[in-house]
């Protein structure tokens, strides 16, 4: 049963509220993302006297630490459960969407803010290409029914223009878009803000000739959420949230280190046991009426010295040792390596001369953490995908997807003589040759085209045709790579062949 306007208004109120309450932590991991961090300060003292001189700067190691798992993210296909193969008509569907540069920014976006969320709707001029789009944290929502953790109850997808809320709330049954004026009147807070636009009830917006509410033909909620670093009973962990505390004390360690190389950075000099020099002020008959303070900077720049009374003797002080400094934000770059295993040759910048076994090896770390991102993405968008294929309207298809499997590029930098010495060895114990190709690193598509290329081959080659092999088309399910007959030819059956009249 439907609801009503009201219940659709409440829901959507309770959902926008939460997602509210989230948007806070996501704003703040993409600001210290792109480098916008607000400078923290050790005492009062130093943020009064230099709080304007460093404002706006930052060491931004938060963009490598959230970019280095995603640049081993990309998706290649998917399987449906009982296929052996890319399924060509689903992934035609991802490209023509985009989603193969967009579902890098929807990774990123979990990466920062915890989660992202990927929303699949029908396009009614082209009932073979759902819409498809990944959507940021801040705009969008999934309400989950009691006690569970995948089921979804409702998906929430809202944004402002100027002064009007917009919202579009995603049922099983029924898709609600709804409309809001924003408060006018200056917010008090925050949170008051937050309770005025609530008491402000949703309207049906204006959707022409279609109806408001639309039936759902999906019978599915079409949002689906990709969390980072899933917990059982609290909300996903964002990849920069433990970093951002010791960025925030490199940041001052390094407002130190200027200061200090501004004051302290070469030998100081300095007068002992004399009074400051003073010079007279002589009225316009150069009578001495008073004196006043001699310049001191004047001294620095005429290279002059003047010292005057019995006590009077000089000293200096070293220059300040700045590399005390840097030092400690190594330090601190290392434990944020450490913490979030990032290997440090991506952020300290600095290459020893390691093996390339030794580079594999300090990479393991990053490797697991993406690989374990393909495990949690993939059920999410394996969901997606099943979504896409119901709005396809190809029930049979989504069920196979429900069981499927997620294709990804190898998380792992390999050396291509060692992976291609590494792929021929599998190929001399009977690895087919597709499977390898996907190991190598190519997409299934490039692989269907490689293929294809080889049959063509085939067809052109001289000993095949003496000896009777037939090329086979290497895609088709019963069908033999026509490699794998010519293998087993011998040369003196091509010999015998070729002699026989």
């Amino acid at each position: 049963m439907g609801l009503t306007l009201a219940q659709a208004g409440q829901m959507a109120d309770q959902m926008l509220s939460e997602l509210q309450s989230r948007s806070g932590l996501v704003t703040k991991g993409l600001d210290y993302y792109k480098g916008v961090h607000p400078l923290r300060f050790a005492s009062d003292s130093f943020r009064k006297h230099f709080a304007k001189q460093y404002a706006g700067f930052s060491d931004n190691w938060v963009l490598p630490v959230a970019d280095a798992p995603v640049e081993r993210l990309t998706v290649t296909g998917v399987k449906a459960a009982g296929e052996t193969r890319n399924h060509a008509d689903l992934w035609a569907v991802w490209q023509r969407n985009g989603l193969d540069a967009d579902s890098q920014l929807g990774f990123l976006g979990s990466g920062y803010g915890a989660r992202s969320y990927v929303l699949v709707w029908g396009d009614p001029d082209d009932e073979e290409t759902p819409e498809v789009t990944f959507e940021d944290a801040r705009q969008a929502i999934v309400a989950y029914f009691p006690g569970s953790r995948r089921k979804r109850l409702a998906g929430l997808k809202s944004w402002q223009d100027g002064q009007r809320v917009y919202a579009t709330l995603y049922l099983a049954d029924e898709v609600w878009k709804l409309e809001r004026a924003v408060s006018a009147e200056p917010p008090k807070s925050a949170a008051v803000q937050s309770v005025e636009e609530l008491a402000n009830d949703f309207g049906l917006r204006d959707t022409g000739d279609a109806p408001n509410p639309q039936p759902n033909p999906m019978g599915v909620v079409p949002m689906v959420e990709l969390p980072n670093r899933p917990l059982l009973a609290d909300d996903p962990i964002s990849d920069v949230s433990g970093v951002i505390a010791m960025q925030d004390a490199i940041n001052l360690l390094w407002s130190q280190l200027f200061t200090a190389s501004d004051f302290a950075s070469f030998p100081q000099r300095l007068i002992l046991g004399a009074e400051a020099p003073r010079t007279p002020i002589l009225d316009k008959s150069g009578q001495v009426i008073g004196e006043r303070p001699v310049d001191l900077d004047k001294f620095s720049v005429d290279r002059i010295l003047w010292i005057e009374g019995e006590n009077a003797k000089s000293a200096a002080w070293p220059a300040a040792n700045l590399a005390a400094y840097t030092e400690v934000i190594e330090v601190a770059v290392g434990h944020i390596a450490a913490q979030t295993r990032t290997p440090q040759h991506y952020l300290i910048g600095k290459m020893a001369n390691l093996s390339g076994d030794a580079l594999v090896q300090a990479e393991v770390g990053l490797v697991k953490k993406a690989q374990e991102k393909q495990l949690w993405f993939g059920v999410a968008l394996r969901e997606a995908f099943r979504l896409i294929a119901l709005a396809r309207g190809e029930d049979k298809l989504a069920r196979g997807l429900a069981g499927g499997q997620m294709l990804w590029a190898d998380a792992e930098s390999r050396n291509q003589a060692q992976a291609a010495d590494a792929l021929l060895k599998l190929r001399q114990i009977g690895f087919p040759f597709e499977w390898l190709a996907l190991r190598y690193g190519l997409s299934p598509t490039e692989v269907a085209d490689l293929v294809r290329m080889r049959a063509e081959e085939a067809e052109l080659d001289p000993a095949a045709q003496i000896l009777g092999v037939r090329p086979h088309d290497p895609m088709a399910p019963d069908g033999q790579a026509t490699d794998q007959a010519a293998a087993h030819v011998s040369v003196d059956q091509l010999l015998s062949a070729v002699s026989t009249p």
